[in-house]
């Protein structure tokens, strides 16, 4: 079975016993968890931190909890204490022939007369609803994941493909300065003939200081561990977005020693490739 990489991208909810959650996730140099909760709520905070964590080593992660209909006072009333309100100020007004009537909104200033039932909040529901929101935003950021490994896979072999190509050119560049030179001299002397050691001393030394081999060598090298990053799965978002910045100064090294245009062409390829890598790599947990 292949190993997985995550994006940092996902979302999920749950909604349990009066609590519903909601977790988003987006991209981020480090872990960043904001928890948005009721006030009564509060003292669960830490523990809520501490579940994100558990699921997320990247990203920016909010958590929003809020109380469903169910988590809601219940208000009622008392109606024996209202009817023996109602019939002892009856009672006095009639003793006392008192003007007036009773009148509904006359209860609304007794305050035992109205009922608050505070709902029972279980903290296992709430750990419960955080958890499962958690996990479904997880399997999102794993399906997101696996798009992104297919798409990063399909780039690296192009680019290994072309690092190839590079080589090839690489290897055959004296030999077709050498023709070169030998051309442009013959052309503004009166005589072909040369002096074939110096000639092959100029092509040599020219050689050398466009020699690219160890920067081809060490680009395979960043693209072999880019590879095997992948293959190893995990949370491996900040090795894959370093081995390609050192990819691309390989890249930029071997386009300013080169004379060749083919090679230039190519590394411009190369570097459009390696900056939409690094685009993905951006959301890689």
């Amino acid at each position: 079975m292949r190993a997985m990489i995550r994006s940092m991208t996902g979302f999920g909810s749950s909604e349990q016993q009066g609590f519903k959650v909601e977790v988003r996730s987006l991209n981020h140099r480090f872990l960043d968890i904001a928890v948005r909760l009721p006030s009564l709520l509060i003292s669960r905070e830490v523990v809520v931190r501490n579940l994100v964590k558990e699921r997320f080593d990247r990203g920016k992660v909010d958590v929003f909890i809020s109380l469903t209909e169910k988590a809601r006072p219940k208000i009622s009333i008392n109606r024996d204490l209202a009817r023996e309100m109602f019939l002892a100020f009856s009672s006095l007004q009639q003793e006392l022939s008192l003007p007036g009537s009773l009148q509904i909104d006359f209860f609304a200033g007794y305050r035992d007369v109205l009922v608050t039932e505070e709902p029972a909040l279980s903290e296992e529901a709430l750990d419960r609803a955080v958890r499962e929101a958690l996990s479904r935003a997880d399997e999102m950021r794993q399906r997101e994941g696996e798009t992104l490994m297919e798409d990063l896979l399909k780039r690296l072999e192009g680019m290994k493909t072309t690092v190839e190509e590079i080589g090839s050119l690489a290897r055959d560049a004296a030999p077709a300065y050498y023709r070169t030179l030998r051309a442009r001299l013959g052309e503004i002397i009166s005589t072909p003939v040369v002096d074939e050691t110096r000639l092959a001393q100029e092509v040599a030394l020219l050689a050398v200081k466009s020699d690219i081999t160890e920067e081809i060598t060490r680009l395979r090298s960043h693209l072999a561990q880019f590879g095997a990053s992948l293959a190893d799965g995990g949370t491996v978002g900040k090795k894959l977005d370093f081995l390609l910045q050192e990819a691309n100064r390989e890249v930029n090294t071997i386009a300013s020693k080169s004379d060749d245009v083919r090679i230039r062409n190519l590394t411009i390829s190369m570097k459009t490739e390696l900056e939409k890598l690094r685009e993905q790599v951006q959301n890689i947990q």
